[in-house]
């Protein structure tokens, strides 16, 4: 089974059928192509681009919208409501800080269908996500992550607690791979979002 399989069955147990199962993230350091494993994702998957400050981020924005287009994904960007609406982006993604802020939301205009997704690393930052109306929260980390060496993961028994609580949709990451996706079964968790893990 690859990792978009058990992205397949959380999503399927969560009842959160309207929701991506698997989310790929880009990152300029860890996975600064992501062309290729884009191409390779599910249908019905998303791509989230977070190359915050890449000189390539607009043209990789365009690359990537196509691809998606014909491989039948979501593009969600983070962060970048200008680029989104430039390229007609499936959805924003916020971090934690930013969705405490939230007053640029204004100038977001969802269209039908479109999500907006937040960052979240404690019960709280949930609550947060859900209150400035976010379609679901990207909870981390589960598992020991190279994005965040030195951090202490939640494991999957906190996990599964905090998403019994949730006021919305929640996807487990950080550290994910085929090795472990199998003890996230049961936890409620909405999908699987991930950079390493998808490549």
């Amino acid at each position: 089974m690859t990792l978009s399989d058990y992205a397949l069955r959380l999503n399927f147990m969560s009842g959160h059928f309207s929701l991506p199962a698997a989310i790929l993230m880009t990152d300029t350091k860890r996975l600064f192509d992501p062309i290729p494993a884009a191409r390779r994702l599910p249908e019905g998957a998303a791509v989230l681009l977070r190359h915050y400050d890449s000189e390539d981020k607009y043209a990789l924005a365009h690359k990537l919208k196509q691809i998606c287009v014909n491989g039948k994904l979501r593009l969600i960007v983070a962060e970048d409501v200008a680029l989104a609406n430039e390229i007609g982006a499936d959805g924003l993604h916020l971090t934690e800080r930013s969705a405490r802020r939230a007053g640029h939301l204004l100038s977001w205009k969802l269209r039908p269908g479109s999500l907006l997704t937040v960052s979240a690393h404690s019960p709280a930052a949930l609550r947060q996500a859900a209150a400035i109306g976010a379609d679901a929260a990207l909870l981390s980390s589960v598992f020991p992550t190279k994005s965040h060496l030195g951090g202490t993961p939640l494991g999957p028994r906190l996990l599964a607690s905090w998403i019994r609580t949730a006021p919305l949709p929640v996807y487990a990451l950080g550290g994910i791979s085929v090795s472990n996706a199998g003890r996230l079964m049961g936890s409620g968790a909405a999908g699987i979002a991930g950079i390493g893990g998808f490549t």
